[in-house]
């Protein structure tokens, strides 16, 4: 496809010149092969970033295991310490199998080990035992809202973790709602949540390119799969039948659900291959109330002794109800921690006469009570209570409305109406683009540039509209190198034919129609080399997670000496061929352009292997956080666009020394800086706009001048996950709980109104569960 299009290319501009200038048709010849040289080389070396796929060695499989055993178990003991799960003691909440007919696999025969696979949460030996015992290690945990199946499923799996040996399988927390059967199955799913959830593990170097895909196939994976009632309703039947049908029936799973969900899936297809299915004893109003005087201050004991009191006379409260609900008594022990609030106003019928006032009174007092104690504990603090509220209600609307709980700060910018079509993004670009050309005029002026020159600077900048409208039609359909090369050949030919008039050489002797058309050529060639070394500028699926780094250098240096002397040799013999042509047979120019031409293709192939290098970077542990991913995309970001933009310019700086100057290395050096202030920022912008850390500062910001989020976000968000309002999993926040998320939305929904029909529980009314 490359070299076809190069044909194309070559031809066109041959017939161009033999119609214009006769005489010079052989010295065309030599410059538009040269060019198709040159375009060659750089499809050579877009097909070399692709990486090769090789299988993993047993040492390597072992050591991925280890590893993600390691990164699984730090993460989740921290979500542990910051939801509480372990200080005092988690909830005496008792898991007893599911009596509910029809929700268990008929095929598996009732065996006398379903009398005792009955547990309590707060105590992993006989978590693992019955994990252990359950037929071919496989669960289904169902129960109604605020059950605390997430609860059981984080404590199962750090029971596993912390008494694994070294062969035994490595539990893996993934929540269901990502998957969506229709456009991926199970297994390639589960691969590819497992790399994104924790990027080390694609460093090739060190774990191979297929150890992830072998520890699934090898059943050295338990996937903990947590809420299959946060899928939309219409694909939950598919998802519960792509498991059926993907994953082998003797493979280890962990399945959460709420028990109505599950039992409307198992109605349109069947209950899950030979699993257990449990369910949660009802609570004690006793023993709860036990665990939340066992968390109080000791001050507080008593407070909560009168509660129990007064809860023994009236067992038909409110309070009674509503405290033997895991999720609400997690609440109480969150909003009743510390002598500020007396847990007797529980009881008060005059306050909380049903148990849906008492269930709002928690979730309204739960953000307010957290930052308030936290004020108290640190005045400095930047984040008062009622503006906390309000930036977590803005969050919890917009994930709502897209019928998510993740948060994914790389696609904040979907939030955004000016961001989400493709002309409302090339606008928005485009006055990133104008406003960087302003910004540049005055040190232009200091040099003595001309007004009108200014004037033509900043229009330049319109550029970059056709490239973005075209990149967002070329992105979807991209699968192979060849569409990539001719979608972005296409991007080029169209951004050139904008960008001819002002960034065309003016060639002596030739017609205006030839110059404007060369000048398209030249236009378009400068930007299909920053299309091929960025990509094209539309937003990424996923963020860049790698850093930098020496590591398999040696293995590298080869295509890397390879880029920067096919580029260089093709740069060289371009310029002299020019040089020739455009003097008119001047061979004393020769020398210079060469050697011009080939200190240019080195800094251009060294430019192409400089990304090639930062784009494969290595990723360590801490990249796995929601900071590390941003901090890594951000540092990409920064180093790619720079490269780029050194990469727009570097060829039209070449031709016009060759044309204006003596050609010598100080006078490019000097036209080089110049085009960096005059064009460089087209080339940074569209490099800017492979990315993702651009777009969501674009968006961030707009949402921080509205007063919706605030305006260090990532700190904020931190913060709140600190308080236990959010959790993280992987490099996504969440809400802490799908109640409180709902719960926020609704108090910004119209009276009257209804969550969007794709959410989880918009059927029922009722939230899904944590």
């Amino acid at each position: 496809m490359a070299w076809a299009l190069c044909a194309v290319v070559t031809g066109g501009l041959m017939s161009l010149w033999a119609v214009s200038s006769p005489d010079q048709v052989s010295a065309a010849a030599s410059v538009v092969g040269t060019a198709a040289g040159l375009l060659g080389v750089l499809a050579v070396w877009a097909w070399r970033g692709t990486p090769r796929h090789q299988s993993s060695d047993t040492a390597q499989i072992a050591e991925t295991g280890r590893a993600l055993a390691r990164m699984v178990r730090r993460q989740w003991e921290d979500e542990g310490v910051l939801r509480q799960l372990f200080a005092p003691a988690p909830l005496p909440v008792v898991w007893v199998p599911c009596r509910r007919v029809g929700l268990a696999d008929r095929r598996r025969e009732r065996t006398d080990t379903d009398a005792v696979l009955v547990c309590h949460a707060d105590d992993p030996d006989e978590l693992i035992g019955t994990f252990r015992r359950a037929t071919h290690q496989r669960l289904v945990v169902l129960g109604p809202a605020g059950s605390g199946k997430t609860t059981f499923a984080v404590l199962l799996l750090l029971a596993l973790l912390r008494t694994r040996a070294p062969d035994d399988p490595v539990p893996v927390l993934c929540p269901l709602a990502s998957f969506d059967p229709a456009r991926e199955n199970a297994r390639d799913w589960l691969q590819r949540r497992v790399t994104e959830d924790y990027p080390a593990l694609g460093d090739a170097q060190r774990y191979g390119t297929g150890s992830v895909v072998e520890l699934l196939t090898e059943h050295r994976v338990v996937p903990v799969l947590d809420g299959l009632d946060e899928v939309p309703p219409a694909r939950r039947t598919a998802v519960l039948t792509a498991l059926d049908e993907t994953l082998p029936a003797d493979a280890p799973l962990v399945l959460t659900c709420r028990t109505d969900a599950y039992a409307h899936a198992v109605r349109e297809s069947a209950p899950l291959a030979h699993a257990t299915v449990l369910e949660p004893a009802a609570l004690r109003i006793d023993e709860t109330l036990a665990a939340l005087r066992l968390a109080a201050a000791p001050e507080r004991h008593q407070a909560w002794d009168d509660l129990a009191e007064h809860l023994v006379h009236h067992p038909d409260a409110p309070a009674a109800a509503v405290l033997t609900s895991p999720l609400m008594a997690t609440l109480a022990r969150s909003v009743y921690a510390d002598g500020d609030r007396d847990p007797a106003e529980l009881a008060d019928p005059q306050r909380f006469p049903s148990t849906g006032a008492l269930e709002r009174h928690l979730l309204d007092t739960l953000i307010p009570t957290l930052y308030e104690r936290a004020r108290r504990q640190d005045p400095t603090r930047r984040w008062d209570p009622a503006g906390a509220r309000r930036h977590l209600t803005f969050l919890a609307h917009g994930l709502t409305e897209r019928g998510t709980f993740e948060l994914l700060w790389w696609k904040l910018h979907t939030w955004s109406p000016s961001l989400v079509g493709p002309w409302r993004r090339a606008l928005v670009w485009l006055a990133i683009a104008v406003a960087g050309q302003l910004l540049t005029n005055p040190f232009m002026m200091l040099l003595g540039v001309p007004w009108w020159v200014l004037v033509i600077s900043v229009a330049q900048a319109f550029a970059v509209v056709p490239v973005f409208v075209l990149s967002s039609r070329f992105s979807e359909p991209l699968s192979t190198m060849g569409r990539r090369v001719a979608a972005s050949g296409a991007v080029a030919l169209g951004g050139g034919l904008a960008s001819a008039p002002q960034l065309m050489p003016f060639l002596p002797g030739t017609s205006t129609v030839a110059s404007f058309l060369m000048g398209t050529a030249f236009a378009g060639s400068s930007l299909w080399l920053v299309v091929l070394a960025a990509g094209l500028p539309v937003p990424p699926d996923l963020p860049g997670r790698g850093r930098p780094s020496t590591a398999g250098w040696r293995r590298r240096l080869p295509g890397a000496l390879g880029s920067v002397v096919g580029v260089a040799l093709s740069c060289g013999l371009f310029f002299a061929s020019y040089a020739a042509y455009v003097h008119h047979g001047g061979q004393t120019r020769f020398p210079a352009s060469l050697r011009d031409g080939l200190v240019i293709g080195a800094v251009l192939g060294a430019g192409l292997a400089f990304l090639r290098w930062i784009r494969a970077g290595s990723v360590d542990d801490d990249r796995a956080s929601v900071e590390g991913t941003l901090r890594s995309d951000r540092l990409l970001t920064l180093l790619g666009a720079a490269a780029c933009a050194l990469l727009f310019v570097l060829p039209d700086a070449g031709v016009r020394t060759t044309i204006w100057f003596t050609s010598t290395l100080g006078d490019l050096v000097v036209v080089a800086a110049f085009r960096l202030l005059d064009v460089g920022g087209i080339g940074l912008v569209l490099a800017l706009g492979t990315c993702a850390w651009p777009y969501y500062t674009i968006a961030r910001l707009q949402f921080a001048v509205r007063g919706q989020l605030p305006w260090r976000l990532q700190a904020f968000l931190a913060d709140a996950h600190r308080l236990g309002i959010l959790r993280r999993v992987g490099s996504t926040y969440q809400f802490r709980h799908a109640r409180l998320q709902q719960h926020l939305a609704d108090g910004t929904r119209p009276p009257g109104s209804r969550p969007p029909a794709d959410l989880p529980g918009a059927r029922t009314g009722s939230p899904a569960p944590r």
